[in-house]
């Protein structure tokens, strides 16, 4: 597996256990809550097949949309499908390959 389809795993991961968390609540978590209260309703029945999904769902939803910085393995970018936003959640590998950060940026 290669380090960028390896990383792109772990940051997923990192993602759905920061969720509900304190941690997380400046990254996924005001992510989510902010896409939940922008979107219309049919986009989440297109893509979830409910109007009103729970917000853990959404995570579900992520996709790769960049990978940069140092090595193009430094950032990883995650949006939801279809253009629908400019806001990324980043997660940030350190020089160890360890994540030591996650947000949402725009």
């Amino acid at each position: 597996m290669s380090v960028v389809k390896e990383r792109e795993k772990l940051a997923l991961d990192a993602i759905r256990q920061a969720f509900g968390t304190e941690a997380g609540e400046d990254g996924i978590g005001l992510f989510i809550e902010h896409h939940l209260a922008e979107l219309p309703e049919s986009y989440w029945q297109e893509h979830l097949g409910t109007s009103t999904p729970d917000p853990s769902s959404v995570i579900t939803l992520l996709e790769l949309r960049s990978s940069w910085g140092e090595g193009e393995v430094e950032y990883f970018d995650f949006t939801l499908p279809g253009e629908v936003t400019d806001y990324v959640v980043s997660v940030h590998f350190d020089e160890s390959g360890s994540i030591d950060g996650i947000s949402m940026e725009s």
